[in-house]
């Protein structure tokens, strides 16, 4: 009775683990029956099954079953002899992970010739006599590894790469099980469907299953590609190494994704050592590959994992090529990034590729050097009257943004960035124009002229950085101005938006384009707007020169953190400070902490501290300005000096450097200006601070000493813009301290080159003394 109580338990089990595969992967299972208790678990591997493979990499999370393959480059040391253990050890580990995350795994792995090889020399070594082992002519010492007869390095090496494995995967508390195949297992229709009621039971009790060809009985196994495989009546696929092998296993189970790790990053259009050759991130059948040597220590080669892999996605598995020496490879490809080459047999055609559009926006920036200012200018001036005469399309397309973000329960600081209205489009395209009318001498304008020698001029002049990435988020205007500055500055620009505005952005965009074609320069600007991971951009280092983020300081501070080659411009955090000195006037006072705080509190120039001079705290002034705060529903935090002033004061602020956002800030008292000045060098974030005061010596101490882009005297620190310094507009405000701070506008996004004119000079000639450098200033008009 308990034999037959714990059996229906097992098999109820297992139907229901079915029946949640079947769902979840939308197919039917043939032969099997989800309702009874009676599984046969031997047809879940059906020949007849056509399941599409996933349409891009964004959905490889939603894979339950994959297939792993390690190639013999991967887990064996570069001398053949012996396994990688660390690399080996990381792909256990990330193995375990998915396994405990509730997806099904198989491995397909070499390694036992390698293994049993090192273990067998030793042998080998340890059996040669003293005389041998010191004989110069007798090389068995150096020839060991090569004369040993791999069949026999396999019959060792399998027991112990097992063993191996089993102590690696039972630290994640995970059961692995060996399964050795042969030839006869796959041209033999019992053998074969035994194979796969095997894989199919591991499966099911949650067992790893860990496949290998069994080379110690059998050579390299080679099925015909015309070959019909028993039972189905179908043709199989050319077994001649584990790439065949994994291919053909994924596709018997039904696998959602196979992983194949060799020792190259992917598939190339041609060697990766030859000039042109191009990493294809994304493969198709119609692709065209020149294929170049196989791997040292394999079977395979490249031809051998593309065909392999074209085979699989063909009958619905979805495969990626990829460097199993790279770190968390497996992780990072399930979770989207763009890792390897991805095999998908629907690529939508219209879309284009991340790196077309940074080529096309190099070639896009060199098209616009090579227009006159003019021309840079009138591109410009169309954008700048496009968002006007076509604000109805911009305003509708927002409005859909809108909407959709107030569902989902966006905050309101983002809100009110994702908004656009009538009069946000009229001084944008008034900001537009200032940066037309102001951009003819941005290009080529000479900074230096030196006359080097006699007839050897020497010239410095401004040229654009090349490619920029702009990223940013719920603020729609911010695509206009940086088109408009990109064009100023002849830069190409790929724009990377939140999908909370996506629609806005389109609409935009489609006026950006219509601009740039007036001038034949259609591709130097462009929006990426399909599923690219943030991280994806910031590693192509070969085509993006600078990146600007332009958003919530923790997407600026993510961006700065995982751009490793590209530097990143810009201010992870707006902490502004205002200082009300003693000598401050009270009105004045009033008015500018009003605006600084209230004006826009979703800004990164609004103010977020107020400092008062402790000789204000029992005055009018302070009651007066908590009360403006009050009125206009600013929510007050106390620093832990005023706290400590006061019985019944605001509660306390959680901490000093805080970026609220919002209508919210915080209040601390200072003795003197000194400490107001250690204050901001302490929390603040190098943005933006203000001192209101009529004592004008204080107020130039607080000017030349606070270290920060923007430092005012008497003014609201909403003015730190780069309309209203009169730029134009801005990319972004910057707290670094070279390059670019404060405000960015056009000339942030220039460097320099130099141009040297001569007639046939040589250093030599200065050398011998036949030449004579007379290094002259010269005017740069």
């Amino acid at each position: 009775m308990f034999s037959l109580c714990l059996k229906s338990k097992i098999n109820n089990r297992l139907a229901n683990r079915l029946k949640c595969i079947t769902q979840s992967r939308n197919f039917t299972v043939k032969g099997i029956d989800l309702k009874g208790t009676g599984v046969d678990k031997r047809s879940l591997a059906s020949a007849e099954r056509r399941q599409k493979t996933f349409t891009d990499r964004s959905q490889l999370k939603f894979a339950r079953r994959l297939v792993v393959k390690l190639g013999s480059a991967v887990i064996t040391r570069e001398d053949g002899n012996g396994l990688a253990l660390g690399r080996l050890a990381s792909i256990v580990e990330q193995v375990a992970e998915c396994h405990h995350e509730g997806r099904e795994c198989i491995m397909v792995t070499s390694g036992a010739v390698a293994f049993g090889r090192q273990k067998l020399t030793q042998e080998l070594l340890m059996s040669l006599s003293m005389r041998e082992t010191l004989s110069p002519s007798d090389h068995t010492r150096e020839d060991a590894g090569s004369i040993l007869d791999p069949r026999a390095a396999a019959a060792v090496g399998q027991s112990e790469l097992m063993s191996m494995y089993d102590a690696m995967f039972s630290q994640y508390n995970v059961k692995i099980a060996q399964v050795l195949v042969t030839k006869p297992d796959f041209y033999n229709e019992e053998t074969r469907k035994n194979l796969f009621c095997t894989l199919s039971e591991l499966i099911s009790l949650n067992i790893v299953p860990i496949v290998n060809t069994n080379d110690a009985v059998s050579p390299p196994m080679y099925i015909h590609d015309d070959t019909v495989v028993p039972g189905t009546g179908k043709k199989g696929i050319g077994i001649k190494d584990n790439d065949s092998l994994s291919a053909l296993l994924a596709a018997e189970i039904q696998s959602d994704l196979l992983i194949m790790m060799s020792d190259v990053d992917g598939i190339y259009n041609k060697p990766p050592w030859e000039d042109g050759a191009r990493m294809m991130h994304t493969y198709t059948s119609k692709e065209q590959v020149q294929f170049g040597q196989k791997s040292k220590v394999g079977t395979g080669g490249m031809d051998s994992k593309v065909n392999a892999a074209t085979w699989a996605m063909a009958r619905g598995v979805s495969v990626v090529i990829c460097n199993g020496m790279q770190e968390k490879a497996i992780k990072t490809i399930i979770s989207g990034r763009k890792v390897g080459t991805f095999f998908t047999d629907h690529v939508t055609s219209s879309s284009t590729s991340v790196d077309v559009m940074a080529e096309s926006a190099r070639l896009g920036s060199r098209a616009l050097q090579q227009l006159t200012p003019a021309e840079r200018a009138s591109a410009i001036h169309s954008l700048a009257d496009l968002l006007v005469n076509k604000q109805d399309v911009i305003l509708e397309a927002n409005s859909k943004d809108l909407d959709v973000a107030a569902k989902e329960g966006l905050a309101k600081p983002l809100l009110n960035r994702l908004a656009l209205s009538e009069g946000k489009l009229k001084t944008l395209s008034i900001g537009l124009k200032q940066i037309a009318d102001s951009s003819y001498e941005n290009v080529g304008r000479v900074l230096r002229k030196t006359r080097l020698a006699e007839n050897l001029t020497l010239r410095q002049v401004t040229v654009p950085i090349g490619v920029l990435l702009v990223i940013f988020e719920s603020r729609p205007d911010s695509l206009p101005q940086v088109a408009a500055l990109a064009m100023a500055s002849a830069n190409g620009l790929l724009l990377k938006g939140g999908k909370e505005a996506a629609h806005s952005n389109k609409a935009l965009m489609d006026l950006v384009k219509e601009s740039l074609k007036t001038v034949g320069a259609d591709d130097a600007i462009s929006l990426v707007s399909t599923r690219e991971e943030i991280s994806d951009l910031l590693s192509m280092e070969k085509h993006i020169d600078l990146i600007i983020p332009r958003g919530s300081s923790d997407l600026v501070r993510n961006i700065q953190k995982q751009s490793q080659h590209i530097p990143v411009l810009g201010h992870a955090e707006g902490i502004c400070h205002v200082y009300l000195d003693k000598d401050a006037d009270p009105t004045k006072a009033l008015k500018i902490v009003r605006d600084a705080k209230c004006d826009y509190p979703a800004a990164c120039n609004a103010m977020e501290t107020l400092l008062i001079h402790e000789d204000h705290v029992n005055s009018s002034l302070f009651t007066d300005i908590c009360n403006v705060l009050k009125n206009e529903g600013v929510i007050v935090h106390a620093g832990p000096k005023l706290s400590s002033q006061l019985t019944f004061g605001p509660p306390p602020a959680k901490s000093m450097r805080h970026e609220y956002g919002a209508l919210e800030c915080s209040i601390e008292v200072v003795k003197d200006l000194n400490e107001a000045v250690d204050h901001i060098h302490k929390f603040g974030s190098s943005h933006t601070d203000v001192i209101i005061t009529e004592n004008e010596s204080t107020a130039k101490q607080f000017l030349s000493t606070v270290d920060s882009a923007c430092v005012f005297h008497n003014v609201s620190s909403r003015f730190a813009d780069g309309f209203r310094f009169g730029l134009g507009a801005e990319v972004g405000i910057s707290t670094a301290r070279i390059h670019a701070r404060g405000p960015v506008g056009v000339e942030g996004l220039l460097t320099t080159k130099w141009i040297l004119e001569g007639t046939d000079h040589t250093a030599a000639e200065f050398n011998e003394g036949r030449r004579t450098w007379l290094h002259e200033n010269l005017p740069v008009n």
